[in-house]
């Protein structure tokens, strides 16, 4: 098949961010279809740039877009997109088949518009329940754009020929409007070639001015509103005399700046932003670290969250935290890799990281708990097949 890929976020390992889709375009090619992304240049350095990598012919087009916009200017950056998108897509020959993959959920207009204008099927792609997220942050309060955003979410799925959510509560959320059967839960990926145990980089590790000796917590990836940190921070806190723990973020976001801020008030020397990395770098700094906790806010919908780096985590070998009471949760005490806590309650997590720190033997049990779980059950090798396989047959039964 010609495969148009429509992804906003498109990111290639040699980037920050997540490549779920980089790993299941080269599948796709693998199998012998052709595959063009259509994604935006978040810096807005290029109008239109066309490049060919690893076999996947990349359309970028000029949309700024950064994690610190307000709500307005994100959705004038989605509806750009959008618009540019669509012009990019109908100059597309001979196209079989569309996947759009969310966030943001407008990538659908899209998809939508290749299927009414050009007839052309599509496979959408539910990373997150938008616009539930929204509406239970308090972004979308006005009944009439709720109403109207949930009559979006519909129709795009009730126009796709198949819908792939990444996780269990995903799909729940997903068959409220459309049939099981026209659904597949598929979750995010471990790599277990690109996070694994292995010697700590020692020379990396003073580049970053970390203490050798110290048992180090890492947080990585979005520091969004979503994600909750700040009750991370309140744990720093509670631990500030302790001389042998650091708390080690990568990545960014909105609240990046308010959490340095406290860090900085408080005079936490225990806390480190590290910055934003490209996987080889963030592979070394989890690998040097003891623990990963994955964090966020105590909303019903978010406890549907697939995140990124709970899957790097089990592939790198580390005890996992969580403190969302949905499938993560479920997971963790189901395959006793991690444990959970409870959100908003800090001195539950220096329990447990001072009860980690004090057993290192619980700590590599738990490890190689997670090791297994990566290899056996979530490893791209095994879902990007499961995916593709979707496709193929989603598209076959048309």
């Amino acid at each position: 098949m010609n495969i148009l890929y429509i992804h906003q976020y498109f990111i290639t390992p040699d980037k920050p961010g997540g490549t779920r889709s980089y790993w299941i375009a080269q599948e796709l090619i693998k199998n012998g279809h052709k595959v063009t992304m259509i994604t935006a240049d978040p810096k807005a350095t290029m109008k239109r740039k066309e490049v060919m990598v690893d076999g996947i012919n990349v359309i970028y087009l000029k949309e700024a877009y950064t994690q610190d916009m307000s709500i307005i200017a994100r959705l004038k950056a989605f509806l750009g997109f959008v618009w540019k998108s669509i012009n990019e897509a109908k100059k597309q020959k001979n196209i079989d088949l569309v996947i759009a993959t969310s966030t943001p959920l407008t990538v659908g207009i899209t998809a939508l518009y290749m299927k009414w204008l050009k007839k052309i099927p599509y496979i959408f792609e539910v990373r997150d329940l938008w616009p539930e997220v929204p509406i239970q942050m308090g972004a979308f309060k006005n009944p009439l754009i709720v109403k109207s955003t949930r009559w979006f979410e519909k129709t795009i799925y009730k126009n796709a020929i198949h819908v792939i959510a990444l996780s269990p509560g995903m799909q729940d959320g997903v068959i409220k409007y459309i049939s099981r059967d026209k659904t597949t839960m598929i979750s995010n990926m471990s790599k277990i070639d690109e996070f694994w145990s292995r010697e700590k980089n020692i020379d990396f590790e003073k580049e970053l001015k970390l203490k050798p000796y110290s048992f180090k917590i890492i947080h990585f990836g979005s520091l969004g509103f979503a994600n909750g940190a700040e009750t991370i921070i309140e744990s720093a806190k509670l631990m500030k005399d302790i001389d042998d723990v650091e708390f080690l973020f990568i990545g960014g976001g909105s609240t990046e700046g308010i959490l340095i801020a406290e860090c900085q008030k408080y005079g936490l020397k225990n806390v480190k932003f590290l910055g934003r990395f490209p996987m080889k770098e963030t592979s070394e700094i989890v690998n040097f670290s003891d623990v990963s906790i994955v964090s966020f806010k105590d909303l019903p919908i978010l406890y549907t969250n697939s995140p990124n780096k709970l899957f790097d985590s089990l592939s790198a070998g580390k005890p996992i935290i969580v403190n969302s009471a949905g499938w993560t949760k479920d997971m963790v005490e189901k395959y006793n890799c991690g444990y959970y806590v409870k959100p908003n309650k800090p001195q539950e997590l220096v329990d447990k990281i001072l009860f980690l720190k004090n057993h290192p033997e619980i700590v590599k049990e738990m490890g190689q708990k997670s090791r297994n779980l990566a290899e056996t059950v979530y490893d791209k090798s095994i879902l990007t097949k499961q995916f593709v396989e979707t496709v193929e047959n989603s598209f076959k039964n048309i």
